[in-house]
């Protein structure tokens, strides 16, 4: 089994930054790809940004391109998403989360993190 757990939300200031970490743990962790989640009140869960797990090839939602970078450091089984220029409307519980293949859903899922934006 495998145990996603991510860290480094709070409140932020809009225009601020935050770094958050997702670190995995458990079995031999070899994943196709890593993604960023993130759920605001009232509204679904919604995709942020990707990372192929070997590769390095990223993927971001139109709302978060320009000034999110997800990144991953395979050694630490650590995926990270630097949100920079952040804005009220980024305020959401973020989730990361990994899955063994291309063609199935995400498997394993983060317990969330809450990041507030002020403005």
């Amino acid at each position: 089994q495998v145990q996603l757990v991510e860290s480094g939300g709070g409140l932020v200031q809009a225009g601020g930054s935050v770094r958050l970490s997702c670190a995995a743990s458990g079995r031999t962790f070899r994943p196709y790809d890593m993604g960023w989640f993130r759920q605001a009140p009232g509204k679904e869960r919604e995709f942020v940004a990707s990372i192929i797990w070997s590769a390095g090839v990223t993927y971001y939602a139109d709302s978060v391109k320009g000034r999110f970078t997800i990144s991953r450091d395979n050694a630490k089984n650590t995926v990270y998403l630097q949100m920079n220029s952040l804005k009220p409307e980024d305020t959401a519980v973020y989730y990361c989360a990994g899955r063994a293949a291309m063609t199935r859903p995400y498997d394993y899922w983060g317990q969330g993190t809450q990041v507030t934006v002020s403005s």
